[in-house]
């Protein structure tokens, strides 16, 4: 039994004066609604959806095999329901296949590692490479760390914190003393700030991802056989994946656990051995692309509502919660229109972003590219944090915007709407995800939220973002709630405005006030990736 919300409450009232006075084009007994709940809660197809892009294709890394089978795919899917789709190129960037990597430990015992080459990383030719594991010693100044330099030739350096335990801190809150907890987390700090420190003697700031690929570069010039790094998301058995910076030896990322055991065995003097085959390639440049599909309008087919969510993602696992679902959400949200609302008022587009992860690079080429869409964007609605329902909508800072999304969310059955907050009047996202791309020009682009199903310690950028994290009842959810998001905006009497707020919070951190977001280029080129 579907419930439907008559009134929204207190929000609608207050911002029922920022909407023109129009009829109720949305009532309880829409058929359009209707039949966007059946088609999307009762006959979803996001579990065959997923299987096939999760399991059979996998993770899609900009410029890889993976992200070009996941474009043809797509197109394949809207050509299979009538929706007209395109890849369109938007630059170049560095194609390159993982293929396989295995790394053992070999010496002083044998141990299968969970351990891997990172993104964009070189392999070794597919033949075996073996070498001792050392660690950066503890130098006064950088001139003494020039000096020891020259003895990485041929080994592998291990460049990150290690840390203490691999337990996430819930663990021992749940089971530890205070006094236990309390001495584990002053030991783990301070020993982390040691080690930034002992990095800052040998001439190396850590400051962010972007810190490991410099280090690496030192050790690759220094004739170093890899380096091998490692990112505990803090939760159990995940660690994330960036990229390498290598381009001769191979850079490797490990496990919490094992970084810990060859970073123990290098400090104690044991002289740990290991050794890695990996035939990861590079394949040369080549045209990346954003996919395209959409729906086109009646009577103003010159006006756009956009569905968006970025397509490329990390391959640590198979890029399932980041952002494969969005990617689901969405094109399943367009399955449901194709059905249920086959000529739509304005024209529907949905854009299934490449090159997110290296800077929104394939939403704001498109913005570049395509500026009648910005023009005549009448709202775009992004998702890009996880597997779970949406609660939260901001408005981005656009005053007069904020009554049309609680007049529409008032029209959507409760199931939809009950749990959902608002931030009033919002303040405009500079990136983050690609409603950014759009929103710094003006237009309404909108960032919906989902519940967090531990997104950040377990399947953000890690290697266990997989199929089986996806939680199907809140993607049929959210697929369905964007179908009528859609729906509602292009059948909306006028156009949304674009008054800007003027007035912004401090930033705690700077001590300034905020201001509106500036448009950043693209970068179309692997050369431009820094």
């Amino acid at each position: 039994m579907m419930r439907y919300l008559f009134a929204f409450g207190a929000l609608t009232a207050m911002l029922a004066s920022a909407v023109p006075v129009v009829s109720q084009t949305f009532t309880t007994d829409d058929p359009v609604l209707r039949q966007m709940w059946t088609e999307g809660m009762e006959n979803s197809q996001t579990h065959s959806l997923a299987q096939a892009l999760f399991d059979e294709i996998g993770p899609r890394l900009t410029g890889s095999p993976g992200h070009e089978r996941g474009n043809e795919w797509l197109v394949g899917m809207y050509d299979s329901w009538g929706v007209r789709a395109e890849n369109q190129e938007y630059g170049t960037w560095m194609r390159w296949r993982r293929g396989r990597t295995h790394v053992d430990l070999v010496e002083p015992r044998v141990r299968t590692l969970e351990a891997t080459v990172l993104a964009w990383s070189p392999g070794t030719g597919g033949q075996p490479v073996r070498g001792e594991v050392v660690i950066m010693p503890d130098v006064p100044n950088v001139e003494e760390f020039e000096a020891w330099l020259p003895d990485v030739r041929g080994k592998f350096v291990a460049i990150a914190f290690a840390q203490p335990t691999c337990r996430p801190d819930a663990d021992w809150e749940r089971w530890a003393t205070e006094e236990s907890f309390t001495d584990m987390r002053e030991a783990r700090s301070a020993a982390e700030q040691a080690w930034r420190d002992q990095m800052s003697r040998a001439g190396f700031e850590i400051r962010g991802r972007g810190s490991e690929t410099a280090i690496a570069q030192r050790f690759e010039r220094a004739g170093a056989a890899g380096v091998i790094a490692s990112r505990w998301s803090r939760g159990w058995g995940a660690h994330q994946m960036f990229a390498g910076g290598t381009e001769r030896m191979p850079a490797l990322t490990a496990g919490c656990e094992d970084y810990g055991l060859l970073h123990r065995l290098a400090s104690n003097g044991q002289h740990p051995v290991i050794e890695i085959t990996s035939d990861a390639e590079f394949l040369g440049e080549g045209p990346v692309f954003n996919t395209i599909a959409r729906i086109p309008g009646t009577e103003f087919p010159d006006e756009y509502v956009v569905l968006s969510a970025h397509f490329d993602s990390w391959d640590a696992a198979s890029g399932a919660t980041d952002n494969g679902t969005g990617t689901l959400t969405m094109l399943e949200a367009m399955r449901i229109l194709r059905a249920s609302y086959p000529n739509p008022r304005r024209t529907i587009l949905v854009g299934h972003w490449g090159g997110e992860e290296q800077g929104l690079n394939g939403s704001r080429a498109f913005v570049n590219d395509h500026p009648e869409v910005v023009q005549n964007l009448q709202a775009l609605f992004n998702q890009d944090n996880g597997t779970g329902r949406i609660v939260n909508v901001s408005h981005q800072g656009l005053i007069g915007a904020s009554g049309y999304l609680a007049r529409w969310f008032s029209g959507l059955p409760t199931e939809f709407s009950e749990q959902v907050e608002f931030s009033f009047p919002g303040t405009p996202g500079g990136g983050g995800s690609d409603y950014a791309s759009f929103i710094c020009h003006g237009a309404p682009a909108f960032s919906l939220r989902s519940l967090n199903w531990s997104y950040s310690p377990y399947t953000w950028h890690t290697n266990r973002d997989t199929f089986d994290k996806v939680i199907f009842a809140d993607l049929k959810h959210n697929a369905t709630l964007y179908a009528m998001l859609a729906y509602m905006a292009s059948e909306e009497e006028g156009r949304l405005p674009r008054d800007r707020r003027t007035e912004f919070p401090v930033n705690p951190t700077t001590g300034e006030a905020g201001s509106w977001p500036e448009c950043q280029p693209a970068r179309r080129e692997w050369s431009q990736r820094r």
